[in-house]
C-alpha cells in the first residue's frame, strides 16, 4: 500500500522561517534537565529575547527553546503560535514601507 504523506501546516512553516533569523545557542544540559540548563544560560549569560535555545540532551535529542520577552517556551508552540509573540516579525515585514494614498485635486 502508498503511504500518505504528512500534512505540513503553512501556520507551522511560516513560525519555522521566522525563527531562523532569531540568534541561536547551543548548550550541553550535563547534569540538569534541558530546561533548568537553559535557564541557567541565559542567566549566566545575559541574554536578550528573541533568542532561540538549543539544549543537547545526548547525542540522539536536542530539545529547542524560545526565549521570549514573556518567559521561556517551547519552539514547536512558537513555531504554530508566532503571531502571539510580538519580537518575532516575518522577513517580509521588514521590507515593506507603509503605503500612502495620493489625493486627486480637480
Amino acid at each position: 500500500m502508498a503511504r500518505r504523506r504528512k500534512r505540513k501546516s503553512r501556520r507551522r512553516q511560516e513560525g519555522r522561517r521566522i525563527l531562523e533569523n532569531v540568534p541561536q545557542f547551543s548548550i550541553e544540559c550535563g547534569e540538569d534537565k534541558p530546561v533548568t540548563a537553559a535557564r541557567k544560560f541565559i542567566h549566566a549569560e545575559g541574554i536578550l529575547p528573541p533568542a532561540l535555545l538549543l539544549v543537547k540532551r545526548n547525542e540522539h535529542t536536542t530539545d529547542r527553546y524560545f526565549w521570549a520577552e514573556k518567559g521561556l517556551f517551547g519552539a514547536q508552540y512558537v513555531e504554530e503560535n508566532h503571531f502571539l509573540f510580538p519580537s518575532l516579525k516575518s522577513p517580509d515585514d521588514d521590507d515593506m514601507e507603509p503605503v500612502t494614498v495620493a489625493s486627486r485635486s480637480r
